[in-house]
């Protein structure tokens, strides 16, 4: 779980996702179904900016008591798993239980004691609570449900790879996520994102400002559009620009 350079952490940090995955798509590095999150979760606080951090993930459940009867926030051995994850971080938490969300682990008390260990937001297919509270704290949440109680929340176990919506994560991973969504940065295309990103972002630029303009003409289209499909990167994670 070693790090990236802060400086391409920044950088990266800066992207929505939309741009890193156009990014991402020209490197071929996995097939454009998948490295998101499918359908399973909802931005809580789209006009927050992107999170991006590391996947501290665990599993959860809510409809049922934990086994050691131990109270929901009462995990100091999460919290400290927590420590061993590169920062910022980023809670991934599946919720196992057979109807998912019945109840919220994650509410005002729990944002802010992982703000407090450089959490930046939290991803669940579970539900989450006290939005107010949290989005005053400027502390991310994507989840599938809302719930009014944090009912038997409970942690199950942490450390280990997990599902939401189709996405595996592997602790570690480097989760981005705005009001678009939730997706992973492949760390062997990382370095490459920013200035792929850009030269594509520059790329749509100019085809917007051509189809809003006088000059705009289907033929003119056609001509632009075959240019641009030329100018698709090869599939190789190497590309060098």
């Amino acid at each position: 779980m070693t790090p990236i350079p802060i400086d391409l952490f920044e950088q990266l940090k800066c992207l929505d996702t939309c741009s890193a995955s156009n990014a991402i798509e020209q490197f071929n590095v996995r097939t454009r179904n998948e490295g998101f999150v499918s359908g399973a979760v909802r931005c809580r606080f789209p006009h927050l900016p992107p999170m991006l951090g590391y996947a501290a993930t665990a599993r959860v459940r809510t409809s049922s008591t934990p086994v050691r009867g131990r109270p929901y926030y009462d995990r100091m051995d999460f919290w400290t798993f927590l420590t061993s994850v590169p920062e910022p971080r980023v809670l991934v938490l599946q919720d196992v239980d057979p109807n998912p969300g019945l109840g919220a682990l994650v509410g005002e008390i729990h944002a802010t004691i992982a703000q407090a260990l450089r959490c930046t937001g939290c991803v669940t297919n579970g539900a989450v609570r006290d939005l107010a509270p949290v989005e005053a704290l400027g502390f991310s949440m994507f989840s599938r449900r809302l719930s009014v109680s944090h009912a038997y929340a409970h942690i199950v176990d942490f450390g280990n790879p997990v599902e939401i919506g189709g996405l595996p994560f592997q602790p570690g991973d480097l989760v981005h996520g705005d009001r678009n969504g939730v997706h992973i940065i492949p760390r062997e295309v990382a370095d490459a994102v920013p200035q792929v990103a850009r030269k594509l972002q520059q790329r749509e630029d100019e085809l917007t400002s051509f189809c809003r303009s006088d000059a705009f003409s289907l033929q003119e289209l056609a001509k632009r559009m075959h240019i641009a499909a030329s100018e698709i990167m090869p599939p190789s994670p190497a590309v060098k620009l």
